[in-house]
């Protein structure tokens, strides 16, 4: 189950994210975040709400698991930050995978915390480590990734890294905030009211830097507050799952599962929007399957 449950993260990860890229070109990334994650508090709880047994979400409160939350709750704000503007300024196949090594750096905090991983297992998840870094350091072919045949090789390179140091702030982000999700508080809170207070913290932490940033408070009409409510949906629904993963699984594995939501991005980029994958991404996607095989042993 621990498995289905961070495939289903992935999936679902995977889908926001492409609808994201187009949300942030639209109304830029921390306007398209903002409501994102009002979408995703606003339909936990409602579903919560409705279950009608509000009180058993939360555990007794203690000062250490509160402050711990509201830690991911900053470093989910600011790491999803990052990883949307690199969908709004960079190339989706190549930011993606980038942002998506997270668990190179939550699988080195687990283990220096105490966890241990069978050798199916151990080399699983550094296989889908290496093939998501070989999917990512890969340069697509120039005529996948710009669309003037002039432009120059120089010109070429630097429009593809333009958001590469913003995906791999969000990776190095992401990779604290999933130990810190999977050690310290997943063993006390549920999986839906982790993620509503996350997603209350985070919304709060965003409204206060529109001003600071120069943003406006503008709500997205039309076809944008469509595609915003359904990145909320698939969001929120991927990180409820990743959750409850940390509930079955090992973390290091439930999280490099989770992670291969940079791998379903990558494949809706090439096939929507003709961002042609190399030789050598192609490989890297093979690896990361035979890790995620192995993982699943």
């Amino acid at each position: 189950m621990g498995i289905f449950l961070g495939l289903a993260a992935a999936f679902n990860w995977g889908v926001a994210d492409f609808a994201a890229r187009f949300a942030t070109r639209r109304t830029g990334a921390l306007r398209a975040l903002l409501f994102m994650q009002l979408t995703g508090f606003v339909a936990l709880t409602v579903g919560m709400a409705a279950t009608g047994h509000w009180a058993r979400f939360f555990p007794a409160f203690r000062w250490s698991i509160w402050a711990w939350i509201v830690v991911a709750g900053i470093l989910s704000a600011l790491g999803a930050l990052a990883l949307y503007r690199s969908f709004e300024i960079g190339m989706l196949a190549l930011v993606s995978p980038i942002a998506s090594s997270y668990p190179a750096l939550t699988v080195v905090l687990a283990i220096s915390t105490g966890e241990r991983l069978t050798r199916a297992h151990a080399l699983g998840v550094t296989a889908v480590i290496i093939g998501v870094i070989i999917a990512a350091v890969a340069l697509p072919a120039k005529d996948a990734a710009v669309e003037n045949a002039a432009v120059s090789a120089r010109d070429h390179r630097a429009h593809l890294l333009r958001g590469v140091p913003w995906a791999l702030t969000a990776a190095l982000v992401f990779g604290v905030n999933y130990w810190i999700l999977g050690f310290r508080i997943m063993p006390v809170f549920g999986g839906f009211a982790s993620v509503w207070v996350i997603r209350l913290v985070s919304f709060l932490l965003l409204a206060v830097l529109l001003r600071p940033l120069g943003q406006r408070l503008e709500v997205p009409r039309g076809s944008t507050a469509w595609l915003i409510l359904f990145m909320g949906l698939t969001d929120t629904t991927g990180f409820v799952a990743n959750n409850f993963a940390f509930k079955q699984e090992e973390i290091a594995i439930a999280t490099v599962l989770a992670s291969l939501y940079g791998v379903v991005t990558l494949l809706f980029a090439a096939v929507f929007l003709q961002e042609r994958l190399g030789r050598r991404q192609w490989a890297g996607v093979a690896l990361i399957f035979a890790g995620v095989a192995l993982v699943s042993m």
